[in-house]
């Protein structure tokens, strides 16, 4: 099985994304309750452009059960196709569970921009600068690190 889901991911990797879905349908039929093989079928069908499709495949993996990686990747793809569908607040109920059950910078982007998306404007600014602060090496960043955090909590405010 091993091999043949490697091949699948080089085919994702190389385009082919037509292959791969049909390749990890193949292994679904096979081990259908594999949260991997769900999760990597839902990667590809995203990769394709087939989004509504990648939904039933990132919760049934979620469902199914998967490593650590493999979880953070399921939780930040079904909220990102989530919030590219328009379902904002689906996006946000998934993004936030992942939250709560992985701390992860890149699930935190995404919940930002669904944040943004429903009109959290300031929420969402508050993490993106804070993930900004935290993750950058740009010294002109690091120097004003302390100033950027604390206006950030409210952007809002004057003096």
């Amino acid at each position: 099985m091993e091999d043949r889901v490697n091949e699948a991911i080089e085919e994702r990797k190389s385009g082919n994304t037509v292959e791969s879905i049909r390749i990890l349908k193949e292994l679904i039929d096979e081990y259908p309750e594999s949260g991997s093989l769900h999760y990597q079928c839902a990667w590809s069908h995203d990769a394709s452009g087939l989004e509504e499709e990648a939904v039933e495949y990132y919760e049934k993996a979620l469902t199914y059960g998967l490593d650590e990686e493999e979880s953070i990747g399921a939780y930040t793809g079904l909220g990102s196709t989530y919030r590219a569908l328009g379902k904002y607040e689906k996006s946000k109920e998934v993004l936030e569970d992942g939250l709560k059950r992985h701390r992860d910078r890149g699930l935190s982007v995404f919940y930002s921009m669904t944040l943004y998306n429903l009109g959290e404007t300031k929420k969402a600014m508050e993490l993106l600068l804070g993930q900004l602060c935290d993750t950058s090496s740009d010294e002109s960043i690091q120097s004003y690190a302390a100033a950027i955090n604390y206006y950030s909590r409210d952007l809002d405010r004057t003096w």
